[in-house]
């Protein structure tokens, strides 16, 4: 054997030992778990602690005189499919008018929300201000995280955390096993992982999409309230608007904090609720949850920002929320990463929930993933049947 190959066997086994070693760290844990688990996946909560969201007396949704007579096209099956779409539901005037299942699914299956849980910790915050546990979206975030400093004679506010223009540095990565994000998802202390953010620009200028910053809200909501994000959650949303089951609300570890930028486990049917929760403008049948101007605001763009790419303004984020424009409708939905969708149709009094593994990654001239249209179209003209 050649001196350099005995070289570079010599190398590889020492570099080999040194990635041993340094994943056997309690530093590394998340990286470890990420090595075993890989990506995320919508029916990841089993390998994680959780706590319960409680659901009080049930409000089942009615059927609609007309459910069971409509079927998605045949235009959109093959989509449908290779996204591995596992859930499809449609309500109309507060009835369910469609749903379909898929690979094994049903009406009680678990599903993680990913993203979608930031717009569940917006209407939350929208909520703990109503009860005067938050002054006001303009109160300063080191009200509460005293790390917090004032930043080029800017002063961080919970305003700026909503619209995802914190300015900390947080990068949102989701492949790489040494990302942020990885860290907070994988990893066993995201009280820790808040108190470490720093920041690197001012605050209330640019929209930069960044999952530590719902973080940052859910650690505010859980010192505000004195209650865990589970439990306010429950009392607040969950148990007023009629949730038929549990939730589950995954922690970074037993009797930790709830990863609030995701992880909200529920099904295709309850998460519809916060549909009409966003249709009725935070109102459930006539009983303000989260008060009507929160909820304007946090469904429509915060347009004195820049985008995160260029320098045009913001056109598509509001308070946790996105919106999308399409045929004269402004729609808000909730969005999580594997294709997890609610959104609210209020020119249809409707609601369209889509659950599945898989979303596209080609990106339409208004900056959000294409596979939303399906969803859209096919939605649309199961609604457009129905009517007729």
């Amino acid at each position: 054997m050649g001196r350099t190959k005995k070289l570079l066997i010599v190398i590889a086994a020492v570099v080999g030992l040194a990635i041993i070693l340094l994943l056997a760290l309690p530093s590394t844990y998340y990286m470890r778990r990420a090595l075993v688990h890989l990506k995320p996946k919508i029916d990841q909560f089993t390998i994680f602690e959780n706590r319960i969201v409680e659901a009080g007396l049930p409000q089942p949704w009615p059927t609609a005189t007309d459910y069971g007579t409509c079927r998605i096209d045949e235009r959109y099956r093959d989509r449908f499919e290779e996204l591995e779409t596992v859930a499809f539901l449609i309500i109309r005037d507060d009835s369910l008018l469609f749903e379909q299942y898929w690979d094994g699914y049903g009406p009680a299956s678990y599903s993680n929300s990913f993203s979608m849980a930031k717009s569940i910790v917006s209407m939350m915050v929208g909520a703990a201000i109503a009860d005067g546990y938050v002054k006001g979206t303009d109160q300063p975030v080191a009200d509460f995280l005293p790390w917090i400093e004032v930043f080029d004679g800017r002063v961080m506010t919970i305003e700026d955390l909503l619209t995802m223009s914190a300015g900390i540095r947080w990068d949102e990565g989701y492949s790489g096993i040494i990302s942020p994000t990885t860290k907070a998802y994988y990893g066993k202390d995201l009280r820790g992982q808040v108190a470490g953010l720093k920041q690197v620009s001012r605050p209330g200028y640019r929209t930069v999409y960044q999952s530590g910053v719902t973080q940052m809200l859910g650690q505010i909501l859980s010192q505000a309230t004195g209650k865990t994000l589970s439990e306010y959650a429950s009392q607040k949303l969950w148990i007023p608007i009629g949730a038929e089951y549990d939730a589950l609300w995954s922690l970074d570890h037993p009797g930790g904090m709830e990863k609030a930028y995701c992880c909200f486990n529920s099904n295709a049917r309850d998460f519809a609720r916060f549909g009409k929760l966003m249709l009725q403008r935070g109102s459930w049948n006539g009983k303000e949850l989260v008060p009507q101007w929160y909820m304007d605001k946090a469904m429509a763009p915060a347009t004195w920002l820049l985008s995160e790419y260029g320098d045009s303004p913001n056109v598509n984020y509001g308070y946790q929320f996105w919106i999308l424009e399409r045929d004269g409708m402004q729609i808000p939905y909730m969005r999580g990463i594997l294709g997890q969708y609610v959104f609210a149709l209020p020119e249809y009094n409707a609601v369209i929930v889509r659950l599945g593994r898989k979303r596209s990654e080609v990106r339409t001239d208004q900056n959000y993933p294409d596979d939303i249209d399906t969803w859209l179209d096919a939605g649309l003209e199961i609604l457009t049947a129905g009517a007729n």
